[in-house]
């Protein structure tokens, strides 16, 4: 599983290196650097906690750690690159296909407007899907399972690859992309994206990238909401930590409920999330039942060792 991380890295980070080399972009490099220095260093914890002291959770939360955050900030600059070769935007279509399904998007943020405590609910839960993400790597090392965190890690990578995928052939950003707010409705409404955020994504589109750095990224897919894929991921990785488990699915719910409100997402959206997260967990319950190789990357299991035959 290790190597299996360790080549969806690197296998961006070229990506990223030779369209860079090729095209001119203005990249925060120092940034980037930073990053790759505290990736650098968790990565030497983990190597430390598997050949020397020995701690296998310790060292797949470390390893984890390390991969999440190398494989966020090159593949959001991968996402952003995207944006001078993606498709024609469908945001239009989505927003038609919720209002054929009866969801009336203006309608339900003026509804909620009314009702600013529900909607600060709605908003903490939807600002809890990152710390949900370290909070369950925790529990899963404390609890003794390192197999589920590398599990988990593989699905957001394999999830996130999907949905660019998808999103690259048919950008889109969201509802409130598409809608415009009446002020006396905007003026009570606290979300976490609001329409200026909106512009600016349809402006990058428009315009290009920009300067891209990993301290004021954007979130640039509205379909399929990868949002609502890490909450549905995040609840079925704690299905197996028994107080955990109800806490963190009812969050989620409420995540999703969120998503459309405080994400700007188009209601479709979700449904394309959730497909997202099906794809991404099967395939990685298909690598993780494919036969283990003789040694890992950083851990070497002598029990293993002795099953290969020598030629």
């Amino acid at each position: 599983m290790q190597r299996t991380l360790l080549g969806i890295v690197a296998a961006i980070v070229t990506v990223d290196a030779t369209w860079l080399g090729i095209r001119h972009f203005d990249v925060d490099k120092q940034a980037y650097e930073i990053l790759a220095l505290l990736a650098a260093a968790l990565i030497a914890g983990a190597m430390f906690y598997a050949r020397v002291r020995k701690d296998e959770s310790l060292s797949a939360m470390l390893f984890s750690a390390a991969f999440l955050i190398v494989f966020s900030a090159a593949f959001s600059l991968l996402n952003y690159l995207l944006l001078t070769v993606c498709g024609p935007r469908i945001d239009h279509m989505l927003a038609a296909v919720d209002r054929f399904a009866g969801i009336d998007w203006p309608a339900m943020m003026a509804f909620i407007a009314s009702y600013p405590r529900l909607n600060a609910l709605l908003q903490l839960c939807y600002e809890s899907v990152m710390p949900q993400i370290a909070l369950l790597i925790i529990m899963l090392g404390v609890t003794g399972r390192p197999g589920r965190i590398y599990e988990l890690s593989l699905s957001i990578g394999v999830g996130a690859i999907l949905t660019v995928a998808l999103w690259t052939i048919a950008p889109s950003f969201g509802a409130f992309s598409v809608y415009s707010l009446p002020p006396q409705v905007s003026a009570h409404l606290n979300v976490a994206l609001d329409q200026a955020y909106a512009r600016d994504l349809v402006n990058l589109l428009a315009q290009g990238p920009g300067q891209i750095s990993p301290t004021d990224a954007k979130g640039l897919v509205g379909f399929p909401s990868f949002h609502g894929a890490l909450a549905m991921m995040v609840a079925w990785y704690a299905r197996d930590i028994r107080y955990l488990r109800w806490p963190i699915l009812g969050l989620n719910a409420l995540v999703l409920v969120a998503t459309p409100i405080q994400g700007g997402h188009h209601v479709v959206d979700l449904v394309g999330g959730l497909a997202v997260a099906l794809a991404a967990v099967s395939a990685t319950w298909w690598l993780a039942a494919r036969p283990a190789y003789p040694s890992a990357v950083l851990v070497r299991r002598p029990e293993l060792q002795s099953k290969v035959i020598s030629p």
